[in-house]
C-alpha cells in the first residue's frame, strides 16, 4: 500500500552549504515541474527572517544554474523560517506552531551527524514519531560501530520505516538505469555471471583535488567518502541477483544480500594513495595519512560471481573526470578464427560525465582474410541527467517512496566490508596529479591483466 503524501517539508540546517549548493536548486526545479505544493519550513540557528532566507535562495540559484522567476516566486511563497538552537525545547515549540495543521511532515536533517540524535529525540517528544518521516544525510557513521550506534539512537525515536538515508548517487538517472537495463532486457542476464564475465572494473575518477574542502576530507578520505557508499551501491546494483519485484523493499533486499556476500576487506586487498601537494591544501595536516585514492580488489561470494575479479578504484587529481563500469567477457572456448582480437568483448556503462551503454564486439576487417577488429556499438548516449538527484530524492521522500534510500541493513553491511581497512596506519603511496594513481595500484589488478583505461565518449553537440 503506498505511503500517504507528506503535507510539509522541514529543512534543518537550511542556512548551510548543502542547502545552498543542492537543495535550493532542487526545490526550484520541483516548483517549476509543479511538484512543490506543500509548505517549506527552514530551521537553523541564525536569527534570520523569511525575507533573509529568500535572499539566500536567490543567491544560491544565481550561483547554481540560474533563476526561473516564476518557479522562484512559487517557491518563495511557500517558504518560512524558524530560528533557534537545536538543543532548546522552545525551538521545537515554534516549529510546531509553524507547521500548523500539518499531520505528515518530512524532516530533512542537513546537519552534522552529531546532532541527528538530539533533533530526532526532540521531534519525538513533540509528537511526530508515529507520523513523520526523517531524512538523514551521509556520512551515516564513520565505521561499523558508529553506524550501529547511530541506527540504535534514531530507532529510539523513529521506526525504521520512517527513516530515509540519502545517498545522492542513487538519485542519478544513469545509476538507476543499471537496474532497468539489466532486468528489462533478456540478452544481458544469461551472460552476466562467472561463466562469461572475466573481470568487472569500476572507476570513479576526478581530475581535481579537494577544492578547499581539506578540513572535511581529513575526516573522511576516499574510502569513507565514496567507496563505502557510492561505489558499493553501484556494485550492488550491477551484481545483485534478480529482485523479487520492482518496489523499493525488493530491490533493497537484493542489494543487501549481495553486500552481505562480500567478505570484509583485508589490508592486502587495498592500495591507498595521496596526490602530491595534498598536504599543502588548506585545512590539511602537514603529515596527513588520509588517502585521496584507493584501489580495491574484492570477490563476491555468490554462485553468480564466484571467481570473478571485482576491481574498484577512485581518486582525486587523476587523469580525467569519469565514472565508468567495464565488464570484459571471456573469449570463446574454441577459437574458430586466427585473430588476435577474437574474444575481446566488453560491456561498458559510462555514468558520467557522459551517459552511455556500449557493447564492444569483433567484426570482420574488410578484405580476403578472416581477421577482425574491435567495434564499439553505442547502445545509448545522452549528455546527462534529466532530473537532478536531489530533486528526485526530495520528491520521493515527500511521496513516501523508499526505493532510492538506504536501509539500516544496507548501511551496516557496507561498513562491515570496509571496517578492517579504515586505519590511517595502512601503507600510503604518493602519486602525481594528472596520473592514474600510484604505481603500486597495479598489484591489485595484476591477476586480471591490469587496469583498463576509461573510454570517454565525446559529448554529442547540442
Amino acid at each position: 500500500m503506498p505511503e500517504p503524501r507528506a503535507d510539509a517539508l522541514v529543512l534543518f540546517g537550511i542556512t548551510g552549504d548543502l542547502a545552498y549548493q543542492q537543495i535550493f536548486p532542487a526545490l526550484q526545479a520541483m516548483a517549476r515541474h509543479g511538484q512543490l505544493d506543500i509548505p517549506v519550513i527552514g530551521v537553523a540557528r541564525p536569527g534570520w527572517t523569511a525575507d533573509r532566507l529568500c535572499t539566500r535562495v536567490r543567491e544560491s540559484l544565481q550561483a547554481n544554474g540560474g533563476i526561473d522567476e516564476q518557479a522562484y516566486e512559487r517557491l518563495a511563497a511557500r517558504l518560512s523560517y524558524v530560528a533557534g538552537d537545536y538543543q532548546e525545547p522552545d525551538t521545537f515549540e515554534r516549529l510546531n506552531q509553524a507547521l500548523g495543521t500539518a499531520q505528515r511532515p518530512v524532516f530533512y536533517l542537513a546537519i552534522p551527524p552529531s546532532l541527528f540524535a538530539t533533533v530526532a529525540a526532540s521531534l519525538a517528544k513533540s509528537g511526530w514519531a508515529g507520523r513523520a518521516r526523517l531524512v538523514v544525510e551521509k556520512p551515516f557513521g564513520r565505521d561499523l560501530a558508529s553506524a550501529r550506534a547511530l541506527n540504535a539512537t534514531l530507532h529510539e525515536s523513529f521506526p525504521e520505516s520512517a527513516i530515509y538515508r540519502i545517498d545522492h548517487f542513487l538519485g542519478k538517472e544513469p545509476v538507476q538505469n543499471l537496474v532497468y537495463f539489466r532486468f528489462a532486457n533478456t540478452f544481458l542476464e544469461p551472460i552476466w555471471n562467472a561463466g562469461y564475465v572475466r573481470c568487472l572494473q569500476i572507476t570513479m575518477a576526478e581530475a581535481f583535488g579537494v577544492r578547499g574542502r581539506g578540513k572535511f576530507y581529513e575526516e573522511v578520505g576516499a574510502i569513507r567518502d565514496v567507496f563505502q557508499n557510492h561505489l558499493l551501491q553501484v556494485l550492488s546494483l550491477l551484481t545483485m541477483d534478480r529482485p523479487s519485484g520492482s518496489d523499493g523493499a525488493a530491490i533493497e533486499s537484493a542489494k543487501v544480500a549481495l553486500l552481505e556476500s562480500i567478505a570484509p576487506l583485508r589490508p592486502g586487498d587495498v592500495v591507498r594513495g595521496q596526490y602530491k601537494g595534498y598536504r599543502r591544501e588548506s585545512g590539511v595536516a602537514p603529515d596527513s595519512r588520509i588517502e585521496t585514492y584507493a584501489a580495491i580488489g574484492l570477490s563476491i561470494g555468490t554462485p553468480r560471481w564466484a571467481g570473478v575479479p571485482i576491481l574498484v578504484r577512485t581518486g582525486k587529481c587523476l587523469a580525467q573526470t569519469v565514472t565508468e563500469v567495464r565488464a570484459t567477457i571471456k573469449p570463446p572456448a574454441v577459437s574458430l578464427f586466427d585473430s588476435a582480437t577474437e574474444g575481446g568483448n566488453e560491456i561498458r556503462f559510462q555514468l558520467s560525465p557522459n551517459v552511455s551503454i556500449t557493447l564492444v564486439a569483433n567484426v570482420k576487417t574488410p578484405g580476403e582474410a578472416m581477421v577482425g577488429h574491435d567495434a564499439a556499438l553505442v547502445m545509448h548516449h545522452q549528455p546527462g541527467d534529466v532530473m537532478a538527484p536531489y530533486e528526485r530524492l526530495l520528491r520521493d521522500a515527500i511521496r513516501g517512496d523508499h526505493t532510492l534510500f538506504g536501509s539500516e541493513a544496507g548501511v551496516e553491511a557496507s561498513w562491515r566490508i570496509v571496517d578492517p581497512v579504515l586505519s590511517p596506519d595502512l601503507p600510503l603511496n604518493e602519486y602525481d596529479p594528472g596520473s592514474w594513481g600510484p604505481a603500486e595500484a597495479g598489484a591489485v589488478a595484476s591477476a586480471a591483466g591490469g587496469w583498463l583505461p576509461p573510454c570517454t565518449l565525446a559529448r554529442e553537440p547540442a
